[in-house]
């Protein structure tokens, strides 16, 4: 198995480890021919607009919208959710829209208020230790998504829509594997 990291910028590193840490191989996709030697793709966290420039600018923006069509599993997280989702309430930024939710950019406020929070996430018995950074805020979703955890708040953090898995924090930056399995297990 082999699982492409969208490779412009932002955690890469980090969820390279990850996935390296649970013996599985991957790919930091830059180019549309990359989607063809994945498995499952990774959208990190790291700066939405930038990426969004970038993958426009290399070709991939519209492959990429057509293999996750087809069904290409996606782990999205932080900036991976806005890049995804339908419709970006607080921007006039462009998104892929494959993902139904309204998501708002920056939702808790500037890099100041970032915060580490322990969440109960749907079907883990522990509470998982969710690390936000400037992190968007689900504002609503369809009927199609199913929302697997929320933060103390009430907001949506982990959405998952067929083989979308949308989180809103940083799982990567924590030694807490779970979430990274549990896509790896969906894939198999």
């Amino acid at each position: 198995m082999k699982i492409g990291i969208l490779g412009f910028q932002g955690s890469i590193e980090e969820h390279e480890a990850t996935l390296h840490s649970l013996e599985i191989e991957t790919y930091r996709v830059k180019t549309k021919e990359d989607l063809n030697v994945i498995d499952g793709l990774i959208l990190p966290g790291g700066e939405s607009t930038h990426m969004l420039m970038a993958m426009k600018f290399n070709g991939l923006y519209d492959a990429l919208k057509e293999k996750i069509n087809s069904n290409l599993p996606i782990f999205a997280t932080c900036a991976g959710v806005v890049l995804l989702s339908r419709s970006i309430e607080n921007s006039e930024q462009e998104s892929i829209g494959v993902l139904d939710a309204v998501v708002s950019r920056n939702g808790y406020g500037p890099q100041y208020f970032s915060f580490i929070e322990e969440v109960k996430i749907e079907g883990f018995k522990k509470e998982f230790r969710a690390v936000f950074i400037r992190a968007p805020i689900v504002r609503s979703v369809g009927t199609q998504v199913k929302v697997l955890a929320r933060d103390k708040m009430g907001n949506p953090i982990f959405i998952k829509q067929n083989h979308i898995f949308g989180l809103t924090f940083h799982p990567e930056l924590t030694k807490d594997d779970r979430l990274h399995k549990l896509f790896i297990e969906t894939i198999h």
